[in-house]
């Protein structure tokens, strides 16, 4: 209060009390000119009353007889009437009994009250509390050594209906001997307001020019346009206009509303236009310091820079800077199901079954107990577990399917089956586990830990975030010699309005956003996509700013502690930002989610990567068989051709034979027909004896080289036989 030419102090205090007072008030020069004191009665009699002091001083207080006489015709007359209309009864006999009412006292009590009436002492009459009102005071001054001075009435006179006040100030001597009365500072009641767009804070919608706001909305041109230019018409809503109304109300003022010219807080820069490039502040806070406007009703962060410039009131609403990100995805791509296990266990697993499986194989094929045999339909025979049916064991055991052959033989292969049954039991349940965690609980609320994240510290991470330039949470960091880093990073990607950036987070182009935590809480809660990071830093408060030295600072700050004391401020609170979302997100991030196909994509795509596989294997199978039948065809006409050209050598060689053994046995003496023919026969068989391995076929050498025919491929006895051959041969 720099600029007001007086200062008004009321004083109610006792007569102790009042004389301390006044002897710390003269320490501090607050009793000489320029001060105005108004004191209770008490107070006048103290000793050290400053000169020029003004008092109220009940008239006729030293009175008694009158006020007794008073006293007793108020009590007479409620007696008479409560007697006309009520019972009076006998009072409790021991007044400390809390449990007894006396009916009568409470009765009399309402009929004193009702009593008005002209007495001794002016006008008698009391309020609903019993208290007297109309009761008439003599002003007093305290003037030159002390004295007591009555410089008007404050009464009631006859014929009126209200009190009247009658002072001569021409009597009256003002603190400093002052004749003249000081002259006070007029305070407009009519302000200038600006405000900005910021949610929830201030809604601000556009409307025709023909179109009226609506009865919660207050009409908000933009600041500093002419009647030339072509202006929009726009209405301000939201948890700010709700408060200016409150407050006009509150310490009687009018007001007229406009938005920011530039749609900024404001910034303190050197200005191109500026003579000797002299700083000047922009936005909201250069029309206030350039006394452009009275008062700014916005979410205003209090903070040293800004309150150099302007006045601020006390906060309003206390918050602090926060990150505000997009909710990091349950990633459900295409391998959504291997996401329970890491690579490194989904490699080992993979390496533990065909190690189990060659160990199996190991084990039946050296166990001596493991190496039974199972006949085949060819007649061939093959071991029970080979190293293909170990493979399919395994994995068999792993994937919980039945295995209906090639299973371990032997005691240590089918122990060393149980532990890998075991081994598969748990592997499985874990990754059942863990696939609904994965898939179906809840996501990871952020990526970041806070301010002190090193991904934000370190400006090498391929992270980008930004603020709002030249705003509050700007200054905050250039403050900040442990975030130089952090804001030079950052300045390049700063944003001119909160609006752009939350659309960039929401898009993905922006990783995080700096902002006042509770427009970022809000954007939160309207939206569940989006989560603020870590715990506040920076933290302050919004106010009302005012310009420096304002009047109203002091009104306003009462007003809005006031505001805090009735609730006023959390319904604004619950109405404007909560609003109940931040419920509907935490039950929605609770709730399992459904699982659809971009979850399971993956499974199904693996069986169809199976089935194509499969098709592709017996492609390859049958084109492997035909290859087969086609080789074994031309093995069978290549057999075939040798079978023929053999029998034809066979019967080339066996004719010559007969032919040699027939003229051998004619030389010999041999006549008999039947006996030459067998001879010739037997000689030319013996010439015939399949081809064992190895051998070559018999040629034309001499017929004692042949091998002996066998016994049974004469059609004689024995005896005959070798006796026959023993002689053809000799």
């Amino acid at each position: 209060m720099k600029n007001a030419q007086a200062r008004v102090y009321l004083l109610y205090a006792s007569k102790m009390d009042a004389s301390v007072i006044f002897q710390d008030a003269a320490m501090m020069n607050m009793t000489g000119a320029g001060y105005v004191w108004i004191v209770t009665e008490q107070a006048l009699d103290a000793s050290n009353a400053p000169e020029g002091l003004l008092g109220l001083k009940l008239i006729n207080a030293e009175n008694e007889t009158a006020h007794i006489k008073d006293s007793l015709i108020v009590l007479t007359s409620a007696l008479q009437e409560m007697n006309k209309s009520k019972s009076i009864t006998e009072p409790p006999k021991n007044c400390g009994d809390s449990g007894s009412i006396w009916e009568t006292g409470k009765n009399l009590f309402e009929f004193i009250r009702k009593q008005e009436l002209s007495g001794h002492t002016g006008k008698i009459a009391f309020d609903d509390n019993g208290d007297r009102i109309f009761a008439e005071y003599d002003i007093i001054n305290i003037q030159e050594n002390g004295d007591q001075v009555s410089v008007g009435r404050y009464f009631y006179p006859n014929g009126t209906e209200k009190m009247t006040l009658s002072v001569n100030e021409s009597n009256i001597t003002w603190p400093g001997r002052l004749q003249t009365k000081p002259e006070g500072f007029m305070i407009p009641t009519h302000l200038k307001v600006l405000t900005i767009e910021e949610k929830p804070f201030v809604y601000v919608r556009e409307i025709a020019f023909s179109e009226s706001c609506l009865p919660e909305e207050i009409l908000c041109p933009h600041f500093n346009v002419t009647d030339g230019e072509t202006t929009k018409t726009f209405c301000c809503k939201g948890y700010c206009m709700d408060l200016l109304k409150e407050l006009s109300k509150t310490i009687n003022f009018t007001y007229s509303l406009a938005l920011s010219p530039d749609g900024q807080f404001g910034n303190y820069i050197i200005k191109n236009n500026s003579v000797g490039g002299k700083k000047e502040w922009t936005g909201l806070i250069g029309e206030l310091v350039n006394e452009r406007a009275d008062m700014i009703v916005a979410p205003l962060t209090i903070n040293p820079e800004r309150a150099e410039f302007i006045e601020f009131s006390k906060p309003f609403k206390y918050q602090g800077i926060t990150i505000l990100e997009k909710k990091p995805s349950r990633s459900s791509t295409l391998v959504s199901f291997l996401q329970p296990f890491s690579n490194t266990l989904w490699i080992l697993v993979m390496v533990s079954v065909h190690v189990v499986a060659l160990v199996l194989y190991l084990l039946d094929r050296f166990s001596p107990f493991g190496r039974f045999k199972l006949a085949n339909t060819d007649g061939t025979e093959e071991d029970a577990l080979n190293l293909s049916s170990a493979v399919w064991f395994a994995w068999g055991v792993l994937l919980n399917s039945g295995i209906g052959e090639g299973t371990p033989r032997s005691f240590s292969a089918r122990v060393l089956g149980m532990v890998w049954a075991g081994f598969a039991m748990i592997i499985v349940a874990s990754y059942t586990a863990n696939l609904a965690a994965f898939l179906v609980l809840e996501r990871p609320k952020t990526k970041l830990t806070g301010i002190n994240d090193a991904r934000l510290r370190n400006t090498m991470e391929n992270l980008t975030c930004a603020t709002v330039k030249g705003s509050a949470v700007d200054m905050y960091f250039r403050r900040q010699v442990e975030l130089s880093n952090m804001y030079r990073t950052m300045e390049a990607n700063n944003y001119d309005t909160a609006e752009e950036a939350i659309r960039d987070i929401k898009i993905g182009k922006l990783m995080a956003f700096i902002w006042d935590s509770s427009r970022l809480e809000f954007e939160a809660a309207q939206d569940c996509e989006l989560v603020t990071a870590g715990e506040l830093f920076g933290r302050s408060g919004y106010g009302i700013g005012l310009q420096k030295g304002s009047l109203w600072a002091d009104a306003v700050t009462l007003a809005i502690l006031d505001f805090h004391e009735s609730g006023f401020m959390e319904s604004l609170d619950n109405h404007w930002i909560l609003r109940s979302n931040v419920q509907q997100c935490e039950q929605l991030e609770k709730a399992p989610n459904t699982l659809g196909l971009k979850n399971m994509a993956g499974v199904f795509i693996v069986v169809g990567v199976g089935i194509i596989g499969g098709i592709g294997l017996i492609i390859i199978e049958v084109a492997y068989k035909k290859h087969q039948i086609r080789k074994q065809k031309k093995m069978e006409l290549a057999r075939h051709a040798a079978d023929k050209w053999r029998g034809a050598i066979e019967k080339r060689k066996t004719l010559r034979a007969s032919i040699a053994a027939q003229r051998r046995i004619q030389s010999n003496g041999l006549n008999d027909p039947t006996t030459v023919s067998l001879a010739v026969d037997t000689v030319a068989r013996s010439n015939v004896t399949p081809r064992s391995p190895g051998r070559a076929w018999p040629g034309d050498s001499d017929i004692r080289q042949r091998p002996i025919p066998r016994s049974d491929d004469i059609r004689l006895s024995p005896a005959a036989y070798t006796a026959n051959v023993s002689h053809l041969i000799v």
